[in-house]
């Protein structure tokens, strides 16, 4: 009877440890079992019990695919954040016609057309990094690369001693904003809509720095029209004001950047009603996009800059309709849709905040910026535009005012606006260059 008792016990326990031994080996975790992708450790069969880690062969396989199709998402929505993406094509084609030096004229276009899709791609790595780092650094971000192509084509020049180049583009730019971006928003808002209404606040704030700009510009014109001409001492005293204008002008836009972000934030809250979205790109993503593309940038400039001396021989066409016609619709055509698609959902405070807002910042930043970098490297870049071109900017200014003032747009003032830019655009194309009174003494005329 004991014995019947001992064999029932040990056939129990044999098969308890047969079901353990096959739960183990079923797990791949049995000493000499079949490894599974789940398996991280293989006994080397050694006594002493030592293991060595050996990766699974499908595991390291599963996470290549893995990463592969991380990457090709994220490239393939990259790629499809704009429409003019597709010009990038002409990136490596600009860089080698330049390297190979194919002709002025030639590199001067794939350039030109180059620089097209990584100004909207710059603009959409900008953005997706403002969503990760908050609302007040993303507001910095969006005002410091804003226009970041504009700046990065104007400091490629100004090292060359283009400081007509220069100029005309920063005038071109806050130009083809203010007319063309602008009269295109009310225009083709106003098409859809009979009456689009926007913060007349926002509008007027925009448009009173804006005089403050224009200011800052007639200024040195007057002081440069009152002193004797021809002398060398009249332009170390333009450039003087010139950099003390600029100084002033760098802490006003500080204060405004506070007044919108922090003090009076939500006076602007409509203009950043884009913002709310989802980002594509993860912050450290963001940031190595946004280096890429601005050395892509920096190369294609480059050239097209250097272009720009061939073209004026060849074509006839002036450095200053170059600058001030051309290198803006380069520089800011991703913008220019942007602004338009928004008008013509009717949300036109972003559209204006986009047009004004841009015109405003190559007025108070970038352009002070490069007048305190010419001072640095040497060059003599002031703010004594010709006379010509301040009278300009002053009736593009002075009509913008009027527009905006009272918060409401149609169709035939974004009329208004498109007709005075297309005059401004013929009236520098038969302007010549040597009509210019004030030729800095270091630069090149």
């Amino acid at each position: 009877m004991v014995l019947l008792q001992f064999i029932g016990k040990l056939r129990r326990r044999v098969s308890s440890i047969a079901r353990e031994w096959m739960s183990n080996y079923n797990n791949g975790d049995l000493e000499g079992g079949i490894p599974t992708e789940n398996t991280s450790l293989l006994q080397n069969g050694n006594t002493n019990g030592s293991s060595i880690q050996v990766p699974a062969p499908g595991l390291e396989r599963s996470k290549f695919r893995k990463t592969a199709m991380y990457m090709y998402k994220k490239t393939k929505l990259l790629l499809l954040s704009n429409y003019v993406n597709i010009l990038l094509i002409f990136v490596p084609l600009g860089i080698v016609s330049g390297a190979l030096e194919w002709g002025s004229t030639t590199t001067f276009i794939l350039n030109f057309l180059a620089i097209i899709p990584l100004a909207a791609l710059l603009s959409f790595a900008t953005e997706e990094l403002a969503l990760k780092v908050g609302e007040t650094v993303g507001g910095l971000l969006n005002a410091s690369f804003g226009n970041a192509v504009e700046l990065i084509v104007s400091i490629v020049a100004l090292t060359k001693g283009e400081i007509r180049i220069v100029q005309a583009s920063m005038l071109g730019s806050i130009l083809s904003n203010i007319l063309l971006v602008l009269g295109m928003c009310f225009f083709f808002g106003g098409l859809k809509y009979p009456e689009q209404t926007f913060n007349s606040t926002v509008a007027s704030t925009m448009s009173s720095l804006m005089a403050v700009a224009t200011s800052s510009l007639i200024i040195p014109a007057a002081l440069y029209a009152t002193l004797p001409k021809g002398e060398e001492e009249s332009s170390k005293i333009v450039l003087q004001l010139s950099r003390g204008t600029a100084i002033v002008m760098l802490i006003l836009y500080i204060m405004y950047l506070v007044f919108q972000l922090k003090t009076h934030a939500d006076i602007f809250s409509e203009e950043h009603e884009i913002d709310n979205q989802e980002a594509v790109l993860n912050g450290t993503e963001a940031g190595v996009v946004l280096v890429a593309i601005t050395l892509l940038v920096a190369t294609c400039a480059e050239y097209l800059v250097g272009s720009i001396a061939g073209i004026v021989e060849t074509s006839g066409i002036s450095k200053t309709f170059i600058g001030l016609i051309l290198i803006p619709i380069v520089g800011n055509a991703a913008e220019h849709v942007t602004a338009i698609v928004v008008a013509m959902k009717n949300k036109m405070d972003l559209a204006i905040g986009v047009a004004i807002g841009s015109s405003m910042q190559i007025a108070l930043l970038v352009t002070p910026f490069l007048v305190i970098l010419g001072w640095i490297i040497g060059q003599p870049m002031s703010l004594n535009f010709q006379i010509f071109e301040t009278v300009i900017f002053f009736v593009s200014t002075y009509l913008t005012y009027h527009v905006v003032q009272d918060g409401k747009s149609n169709y035939l003032e974004g009329a208004m606006l498109l007709g005075i830019y297309i005059i401004i655009a013929i009236s520098f194309f038969v302007y010549p260059d040597s009509s210019g009174q004030f030729v800095p003494p270091g630069s090149k005329p």
